[in-house]
């Protein structure tokens, strides 16, 4: 039998479309819940990228291009 996973612990890559609404509902919007899901999000890409034994260019250049990326955004308004 497989194990049945609540809606509310699917991650969003699992959930159907016609779910995603009521998965949506579910998620918390306050402050400290997006603040968590930062957090969350950095540890993540930290462990995945920065924190690891045999380490490379690649977590580090990912921020320099978002950062890039982001300067250019900013310093043109019409894109």
């Amino acid at each position: 039998l497989p194990a049945v996973v609540l809606l509310k612990d699917t991650k969003l890559m699992d959930v159907k479309l016609g779910q995603l609404g009521s998965w949506l509902a579910m998620r918390d919007f306050t402050p400290g819940g997006i603040s968590g899901a930062l957090r969350r999000g950095y540890e993540r890409y930290y462990n995945k990228y920065i924190n690891v034994r045999k380490g490379g260019l690649g977590g580090i250049s990912m921020l320099l291009a978002g950062y890039i990326v982001l300067s250019y955004m900013w310093s043109y308004s019409h894109v």
